[in-house]
């Protein structure tokens, strides 16, 4: 049975290097690929005409989660002994999100027509970054790629774990406080006004405390698009200046380091990320100094970025990582041991490896411990706000009682 031909549009430069582009009949990608080097093509992107289009907003979006999915289920096909190729089809076929499983396609006719994985992958920036494409590399140079997928998946989950973990600490807080305001915005915008029509008939002046709680509500009723407009100029005003602004990202990130409670896992986070980082790359045979870079990169934090890329420098004129590590003056002592320890017995990614899983595990117990810290504050906070509200308007039914009973 003869497979339908489809129309694929490409791009690619030909035997000058002049850059060209068109479209082509063919029943797939890789036939495509090739019918375009027999007519002296080197292509760089085929793709079939239509695919891929989505309204702008509303198309699925390729999260470091689905890459951690990935490399784990990669993994696991390689370690049972099949070919790649079709370990990327296996893949592709099980992945939920459209945009995840096009991209493992196109790695999969990437290597399908003779690159390699690490070339593949490294035609995607934006979902690999240099430290995922290094220990490919490094895999397939050794022959031990299948290794290196199962060290890789485990780095990304034990990552995204401790992400996920943060981002838990963080958002948590932000989110009940979101509902207080939503809460609270109904009851002054739909409720007080009710009451302010039963008070405007007791002809007596209102308490302070039920008065304030009044003009709130006028002025939110009357200025609400104000209020609603400068909140969502602040929102994106910050987001807008987060992009654009390397200063503000580093002074942000900065600040977040001093905050109580949350610095210190911010803090531990840090160390934990560097830790897991650098047992990975120098345990794939990566030399240290190429190792302490992808660490630098994928350090979370301007004051750790700033640290380990001193660190490298000295690293690289001949002196020892942790006495590198001790003057840079962000590493807590047991971890610049733990380095010490390792760099003398010649075991230094085993000893990154206990330390990053010592640290992982503090994070979990300071989020978990700040989660229980915040859950009654946060009930006090909400009982009180709204509470108050209720308090206010309830206030002159008291007053008026005792009015009448004084006659």
């Amino acid at each position: 049975m003869v497979a339908a031909r489809q129309v694929f549009s490409w791009e690619g430069t030909d035997k000058s290097g002049k850059k060209t582009k068109g479209e082509l009949n063919s029943p797939n990608a890789i036939v495509a690929r090739a019918e375009l080097r027999k007519k002296g093509i080197n292509p760089t992107k085929v793709k079939k005409k239509g695919s891929g289009f989505t309204l702008p907003g509303l198309g699925a979006k390729i999260t470091p989660a689905d890459i951690a999915l990935f490399t784990r289920q990669l993994a696991t096909m390689m370690k049972a002994g099949v070919p790649l190729v079709q370990s990327f089809e296996i893949v592709a076929d099980g992945m939920d999100n459209p945009a995840m499983k096009e991209l493992i396609l196109k790695i999969r006719d990437e290597v399908s027509s003779g690159q390699s994985f690490a070339h593949a992958v490294r035609t995607q920036p934006e979902h690999f970054d240099d430290l995922f494409c290094n220990l490919i590399e490094a895999g397939e140079q050794s022959g031990a790629l299948e290794t290196m997928l199962d060290r890789l998946a485990e780095y990304k989950e034990k990552s995204e774990q401790l992400k996920g973990k943060i981002k838990s600490a963080m958002n948590y807080p932000i989110s009940i406080l979101v509902i207080a305001g939503i809460v609270s915005s109904i009851l002054l915008i739909k409720v007080v006004p009710q009451f302010e029509e039963i008070f405007a008939g007791f002809g007596a002046e209102l308490p302070e405390f039920t008065q304030m709680v009044v003009d709130m509500s006028r002025f939110m009723t009357e200025w609400w698009f104000v209020g609603l407009s400068t909140l969502a100029a602040m929102f994106f005003g910050f987001k807008e200046i987060h992009k654009r602004s390397q200063a503000f990202r580093d002074g942000k990130e900065r600040l977040l380091l001093k905050l109580p409670i949350l610095g210190d896992i911010i803090d531990k986070s840090c160390i934990a990320r560097f830790a897991r980082t650098l047992s990975t790359t120098f345990s794939a045979g990566v030399p240290l100094v190429d190792a302490l870079e992808s660490v630098a990169g994928a350090a979370g934090n301007v004051v750790y970025l700033e640290a380990i890329n001193k660190i490298k420098d000295e690293v690289s004129s001949g002196i020892q990582l942790n006495t590198s590590m001790k003057a840079s003056g962000v590493f807590p002592n047991m971890v610049i041991q733990m380095v010490a320890i390792g760099e003398e017995a010649g075991a230094l990614d085993s000893m990154l490896d206990k330390a990053a899983t010592y640290y992982e595990e503090m994070v979990d117990n300071s989020v978990d411990g700040l989660t229980s810290l915040m859950e009654p504050i946060i009930m006090s906070f909400l009982g009180v706000v709204i509470g108050g509200l209720i308090i206010a308007m309830y206030l002159p039914i008291f007053s008026m009682g005792d009015a009448i009973s004084g006659k």
